[in-house]
């Protein structure tokens, strides 16, 4: 067949010593392929065939597994076949039928390419199946590389995946068959309108063909112009993300929200699938182009702080100019607490990633700002709490007739959304709040210096958590 020929060279195919790993269902596409291969690839190349039985459709899918293995055994092909319980499989992934078996299909194939050391794994996708492909996504809403559709060479585990019949429609296939006397079985299930391909199939294809008999070499164009743009625009984007990503790491992404909703509206789309493949393993098949437009209007609103929940445990938080993409809860925060300080010298760690050092001055100097606190038994009532927030907390402030919602003082002073609920609050033993670490402190008279029995507490980042505040959460 002159199209695995013209393939090799147009996509520069090294086949000579090399192995090849041929998807082989039994069906009139695959069976075309492992014959083609068969009689066109050099004598120094080795062929085997892989074959999955499903077990969809009990004692007949058993028999397409053993057409072909006695098939390769006839042409003296090696053939590796494994029966697989897909409908398990789907049962315990929470997978649809379709999905489940392209996981195990493809798990498969990646043991076969890593036993036998190949470097090519050829299914037999043809035009006809890159066009219900590229419908689909479209209209599913699919954008950027989805909506190019099968892609005739990609990598796959350390090989190539390759597909040399998408410049082929189906009939061309079957007549190939029908010429070299190629032996096939068919699936009756791929006659039922179950399936979306299946509706594609068999009630739009044929229009298209109606109004074009090469329908299929118009759709391998486009999508392989569309490939072309998109790889330009995926480098483009990757370049200007280096000014959006602030810091990653194998739990999370940091990005600056301002330099993101700089970009162009179609960089920030790619710029958000690039932190998702980043993050993700495999993209979850929920996800999809609505999830980033969604995304990219939440975060271009006014709103200071929020968060977002995407597929598979994905959380994102905005905190004013930044914003978080992690899977995992950071370890240092988010855990309610309540201490006493009794007036010892101590270091009391708090979950947050900070201590508070008690100390006991006398009247050496105290240095200034919110980091650090005096007082007294004469001023404040003894011991002192230090506790997480809670509904309604207030403190009475310099200037204020009243008192203000520590909410409030959190809002203005910017404190990151995801810290509010363990940033230390602390109170004397009637319960009024008398300082917030780092933010403020109440209105006291001002205490002598010669005090002997002052107090000083100072706020302080200890280094248990010092590294993971800075490299994981990026806040």
């Amino acid at each position: 067949m002159k199209s695995i020929e013209d393939f090799i060279e147009k996509y520069e195919l090294a086949f000579d010593g090399a192995t090849i790993i041929a998807g082989v269902s039994g069906g009139p596409d695959s069976m075309a392929l492992l014959h083609a291969l068969h009689h066109k690839i050099p004598g120094t190349a080795i062929l085997i065939a892989a074959h999955v039985d499903h077990q969809f459709r009990g004692e007949e899918s058993e028999k397409d597994m053993r057409f072909v293995q006695e098939y390769c055994v006839a042409e003296g092909i090696r053939c590796e076949a494994q029966q697989i319980d897909v409908q398990k499989y789907a049962s315990e992934k929470s997978l649809n039928k379709q999905a489940a078996a392209r996981e195990c299909r493809f798990q498969f194939f990646k043991e076969q390419m890593k036993n036998h050391q190949a470097k090519y794994l050829a299914l037999a996708h043809h035009g006809d199946d890159q066009i219900e492909t590229m419908l689909m996504k479209l209209a599913k809403g699919t954008i950027g590389m989805g909506l190019a559709g099968i892609q005739p060479k990609r990598r796959f585990d350390n090989g190539w995946l390759i597909r040399p019949f998408l410049g082929l429609a189906k009939e061309d296939l079957l007549a190939y068959c029908k010429e070299n006397h190629v032996p096939f079985r068919t699936d009756p299930s791929n006659d039922q309108d179950d399936y979306t391909r299946n509706r594609f199939r068999h009630h739009v294809l044929p229009f298209l063909k109606k109004e074009s008999e090469d329908v299929h070499k118009r759709f391998q164009s486009v999508s392989e112009s569309l490939t072309e743009d998109e790889l330009y625009l995926q480098a483009l984007t990757k370049e200007k993300m280096n000014t959006v990503i602030t810091s990653k790491s194998s739990s999370g992404v940091k990005i600056s929200v301002k330099h993101l909703l700089e970009l162009p509206m179609p960089l920030q789309r790619r710029g958000v699938q690039l932190i998702l493949n980043y993050l993700y393993e495999n993209v979850p098949s929920a996800f999809s182009a609505h999830h980033i437009k969604v995304f990219l209007e939440w975060i271009s609103k006014a709103d200071p702080s929020g968060s977002l929940d995407f597929p598979n445990g994905l959380k994102v938080v905005k905190s004013y100019h930044t914003c978080l993409f992690t899977f995992q809860r950071v370890q240092c925060e988010n855990i309610s607490y309540h201490y006493e300080i009794s007036g010892a010298e101590e270091d009391l760690m708090l979950p947050n990633g900070f201590s508070l050092h008690v100390s006991r001055q006398g009247s050496a100097p105290v240095p200034n700002g919110n980091e650090v606190f005096a007082t007294s038994p004469q001023q404040v009532h003894f011991p002192l709490y230090v506790r997480t927030r809670q509904k309604g907390d207030r403190i009475k402030l310099k200037g204020m007739n009243g008192s203000k919602k520590v909410k409030d003082i959190f809002i203005d002073e910017k404190v990151p959304l995801a810290k509010r609920d363990s940033w230390p609050i602390v109170t004397d033993a009637i319960g009024r709040i008398v300082w917030i670490p780092g933010l403020k402190k109440t209105i006291f008279e001002e205490l002598d210096v010669t005090n002997n029995d002052r107090i000083v507490l100072q706020y302080r980042q200890h280094e248990k958590c010092r590294g993971l505040a800075k490299n994981e959460t990026g806040y």
